[in-house]
């Protein structure tokens, strides 16, 4: 074929990005699967938050036309696998007034604590849609009948708009025996006898005393949580001791520069007691935390021990990773644009892929020109990933044309960007060239970790895909559709909800 033909013969753009560069428009369920995983209505550096929620609204309600199981299903694997909340229950509002029978199926698997159902129900009044008709009210009332006392004590405060008091005399739930009748008291500030519920019980207590010996007493007999305590009491190291053995994992990860500085950590049984808990392999699998987590802690942590530990802890949560096959290339973007959190995450992700190749790969930086980042299969990933930084254009494929023109032959590539080219070559136009002159076989894996609509590939390209977010699922779908899975957007398709 003719350069002229194979040129003529290739789709042609059909909208821009942010910096007016041509590109592509994905298929109606890519581009809310990606609103999904991407989207946490904060700003970002090409739109604000109003923006970034009206392109949220016009995605969930297009949709929701156009197929509602879709959607449904979705937003379970967002919230479970994505680890999102925020666009979950927002589309979930929507799914509930479009399809109540889907909103039904879906719905204790999106909204899973009262922080959630709180946020639900708030999105919900925004709208205009007040309570949200029988087939909502059904469904808090299910949910509340499930709450416990842990969590009446945590999630009680009007911070969010509702609290468990408040959802109580929306919903009127109806008590299954008569300790959760007083627990629903409680709830809505009625005078109720604590006798049957212990934990509110040593929270009630500890309002009243100032006493410091009754105080550790009440906090631990209570398994009272740090939220609930950190907002009666300014913590000292023995409060602070005692709250951390009843932390859960990530809570305990967010307050390691607080209980250092309230001096916990000068005592070697409570430095042993917190690095066991971050080296622990189940209990990470189990918290699920999201590997870029530990990079904020480790770049906010000065204390050598807890630096360790969160080394460790980044490696273990990735250790149980399948291998990626095959020779691989991966790419980050470190452009201006991917400035802060995109960065950070993006940089962890390389570097967690780079060591799922067991080092049979390259890993490049690239910005308007390309730099091998030289990673070390012996080193953590924490500094590693802390030494990179942003700076310059963005020209995706410039990373692709260089590998080609040193005759570099890889089976996959994998690139880790916001997606925003704003110079040099288009990316489409590489793979084309890199396909046809060194390997038509190459699969292509694009992880855009921005909530930008526009796509530097079309859709008929059978052999890139794109993937969304942030979480370690990234690594393991990269692995499973190497070795044969389908798109995203077909394994969403085909969950059992």
């Amino acid at each position: 074929m003719s350069r002229a033909k194979q040129l003529f013969n290739q789709p042609q753009p059909t909208t821009r990005n942010h910096e007016g560069y041509g590109a592509y428009e994905r298929l109606v369920e890519e581009q809310y699967i990606q609103l999904l995983l991407t989207n946490t209505l904060n700003n970002t550096f090409y739109a604000d938050t109003q923006q970034l929620m009206d392109d949220a609204m016009v995605s969930h309600q297009e949709m929701a036309e156009v197929d509602a199981g879709f959607m449904a299903r979705a937003l379970v694997y967002a919230r479970n696998e994505g680890m999102m909340r925020l666009q979950p229950l927002f589309g979930l509002t929507l799914l509930s007034k479009v399809d109540p029978d889907q909103f039904a199926k879906v719905f204790s698997q999106v909204v899973q604590t009262p922080a959630d159902l709180a946020d639900f129900l708030t999105i919900l009044r925004g709208l205009g849609r007040g309570q949200g008709g029988r087939a909502v009210k059904r469904q808090v009332s299910l949910f509340l009948n499930g709450v416990s006392e842990y969590w009446a004590i945590k999630y009680n405060g009007r911070g969010r708009g509702y609290s468990l008091g408040d959802m109580i005399a929306t919903a009127h739930p109806k008590p299954r025996d008569m300790k959760q009748q007083a627990l629903f008291r409680y709830l809505r500030g009625l005078e109720v006898d604590l006798t049957d519920l212990p934990q509110l019980q040593a929270l009630e207590k500890l309002k009243a005393t100032p006493n410091p010996a009754s105080q550790m007493h009440l906090i631990e007999k209570g398994k009272l949580p740090y939220s609930v305590v950190t907002s009666i009491m300014q913590p000292t190291r023995t409060v602070w001791e005692a709250l951390m053995l009843q932390m859960p994992t990530f809570a305990l990860l967010r307050h390691l520069n607080a209980m250092d500085r309230a001096g916990v950590f000068e005592k070697s049984k409570n430095m042993d007691y917190v690095t066991r808990r971050l080296t622990d392999a189940e209990a990470l699998r189990k918290s699920r935390i999201l590997p870029f987590r530990f990079a904020s802690a480790y770049e906010m942590t000065a204390r050598e021990e807890l630096r360790e530990a969160l080394r460790q802890a980044v490696e273990l949560s990735i250790g149980n990773l399948p291998a990626l096959p095959g020779r691989t290339a991966i790419f980050l973007d470190r452009s201006g644009s991917m400035q802060g959190d995109y960065l950070r995450i993006g940089s962890v992700l390389a570097l967690a892929l780079y060591k799922q190749t067991r080092g049979n790969s390259l890993f490049w930086l690239f910005d308007h020109m390309v730099e091998d980042a030289r990673p070390k299969m012996n080193e953590s990933i924490l500094p590693q990933a802390h030494r990179i930084r942003a700076q310059g254009g963005t020209d995706t494929g410039r990373p692709v044309r260089e590998l080609r023109d040193i005759g570099g032959k890889v089976d996959q590539i994998i690139m880790i960007t916001d997606e925003q080219q704003n110079e040099g070559s288009p990316l489409y136009a590489e793979l084309e060239r890199y396909r046809r002159l060194m390997n038509p076989e190459l699969k292509a894996f694009i992880v855009d970790i921005a909530p930008y609509q526009q796509a530097m590939v079309p859709p008929r390209d059978g052999k890139t895909f794109y993937i969304y977010g942030w979480s370690e699922t990234v690594l393991t779908y990269i692995a499973e559709t190497v070795a044969g899975y389908d798109t995203l957007a077909n394994r969403v398709r085909a969950m059992q909800i």
